[in-house]
């Protein structure tokens, strides 16, 4: 044998050792010698533990949850409006035999060879009464169905198509535009119904949207969960769930399901550049409905408690100006005239981080647990003021019984002009007097200074500086220097605008 010979069987040898010491590894791994391998990889093979294995396919999920899903039908009554006509018909159209199919047509719609046309062929617009479609659900045997309150907003007649073919004329027993939930009634009993998840649902888990997309009724597409907790600017109590199955105009009011058939939202929203599915569409918590709909049921309404303050996020900059250590809770932009806040003492720069004891995280966190409260109730308001935490007893009020014309402010008066004007460069603002009351109108910001990033604009009125209230630019500038001079590193700016009362931290130039 040859040298090369005997190096290709040395290879050999030497690579079969090496497969069978992998084997055997690989052998000794599967029975159970974890040693062999790290802390990662082990974790890396333990399978994902799920409360319900996704089916083969949702064939009997959707046999349970179908028949209880119904397409909403509305009738609206649209507004006459007398100036307006059809067009004229092309020539020709005027002059069809009287058993044409298209006289029905014209005689339904008020065209030509209708009553009341003019010599041109023109049909002054009539009242007619519009069409809106949507989605919902029976929630009980009795006849109770959910839908969205825009579905049935300004609802003259209601019919809902039950999925064996009836259709049956529905009451709108209470809607509640704050959270977009309607509840309607149908006569009757036996109504095949979805149950409520009791479970709060997770990031990731599958679900199915039912409903009436483009009025094609007992659609079902699916999906999973892909976030929680969406805040989409629909409104104060915003806590959506987003899901990616397919929803489309017309789903609104259906219920998303899970893959045991109990709802664990209603599908509310969808996110369009085209107004068609893109992947991202939002529904209303089952547990956020099943509190709605249980005071719509009892009496038509929703019974909320009422604080009566304007509030915002406490953000860094706002930190650093108020010298607090971090952003919890939600800062008082402005208390209300006479409502429970102002009347109890709670003040604009307040700092609530406690209801009850209960911290509270954020503005949509307070708004939340306030609304939940029943008016009347006595409950302790914790409120950080000047950096000392101190609790302030309230009595809340009914959120119903708000009058809305008595929320606007009063006009404060008007204020001797002042002929001074000033720059502010430590943080890019330009003041002026304001004629119109106290407080220094901002002239100018400077771009991409301190001020810009927090989106002052020129006609902003800076009413207070480090809660100090402002009467002229030398008010303005002392505040900015005492901030200053206390080491913070910004100051804290009370600024009215178009968007209302609101606090600002602009922090200042580092140099």
């Amino acid at each position: 044998m040859n040298e090369q010979s005997k190096y290709r069987l040395r290879s050999r040898r030497i690579r079969n050792a090496l497969l069978a010491s992998a084997l055997t590894v690989g052998v000794v791994g599967a029975t159970g010698a974890g040693a062999l391998f790290s802390d990662t990889q082990v974790a890396l093979a333990q399978p994902v533990e799920a409360p319900v294995a996704a089916p083969a396919d949702f064939t009997s999920v959707v046999e349970t949850v179908k028949p209880a899903v119904v397409s909403v039908q509305v009738k609206t009554k649209m507004e006459a409006v007398a100036d307006r006509v059809t067009p004229n018909l092309p020539e020709g159209f005027g002059n069809l035999p009287d058993d044409h199919p298209m006289q029905e047509f014209f005689r339904r719609f008020g065209m030509p060879n209708g009553p009341g046309q003019d010599d041109n062929g023109r049909q002054p617009f009539q009242p007619r009464r519009g069409m809106a479609q949507g989605s919902g659900f029976f929630i009980s045997e009795d006849g109770y169905l959910v839908t969205n309150a825009h579905v049935v907003e300004d609802a003259s007649e209601v019919t809902v198509a039950v999925d064996d073919g009836r259709e049956l004329k529905a009451e709108v027993i209470g809607t509640d535009e704050r959270t977009d939930l309607a509840l309607l009634k149908v006569e009757g009993n036996g109504f095949r119904y979805i149950p409520f998840a009791q479970d709060e649902p997770k990031v990731g888990q599958w679900v199915l949207a039912v409903g009436n997309p483009f009025g094609l009724g007992g659609s079902v597409t699916a999906g999973i969960i892909s976030a929680e907790g969406r805040d989409i600017g629909a409104g104060p109590y915003d806590n959506f769930l987003q899901i990616d199955a397919p929803v489309n105009r017309g789903n609104s009011g259906g219920p998303t399901v899970n893959v045991r058939g109990e709802v664990v939202g209603v599908n509310t929203a969808i996110f369009s550049p085209s107004g068609g599915n893109v992947g991202i569409a939002f529904a209303i918590p089952a547990k956020n409905v099943q509190e709605i709909v249980g005071d719509l049921r009892e009496d038509g309404t929703v019974t909320r408690g009422w604080l009566g303050v304007q509030i915002q996020p406490v953000t860094e900059d706002i930190a650093a100006s108020l010298g607090v250590q971090n952003t919890e809770g939600a800062i008082v932009s402005d208390a209300q005239p006479e409502s429970p806040a102002a009347k109890a003492g709670i003040q604009a720069g307040d700092i609530i981080t406690k209801v009850d004891n209960t911290p509270v995280k954020d503005p949509k966190e307070l708004s939340a647990t306030i609304s939940r409260m029943d008016p009347d109730q006595r409950v302790t308001i914790t409120v950080v003021r000047e950096g000392t935490e101190q609790p302030i007893e309230v009595t809340l009020g009914n959120l119903n019984d708000l009058d809305r014309t008595q929320q606007a402010s009063a006009q404060p008066e008007k204020a001797p002009e002042q002929a001074q004007t000033g720059s502010l460069d430590g943080l890019g603002l330009t003041v002026g007097p304001n004629e119109n009351g106290d407080g220094v109108v901002v002239t100018g910001v400077a771009d991409e200074s301190p001020a810009s990033e927090t989106g002052l604009s020129a006609g902003d009125v800076i009413v207070a500086v480090g809660g100090q209230a402002v009467r002229n630019v030398g008010d303005v500038e002392a505040g900015v220097k005492a901030a200053q001079d206390q080491g913070r590193g910004a100051v804290l700016l009370k600024v009215q605008g178009e968007n209302g009362t609101r606090f600002i931290g602009v922090p200042f130039q580092r140099s």
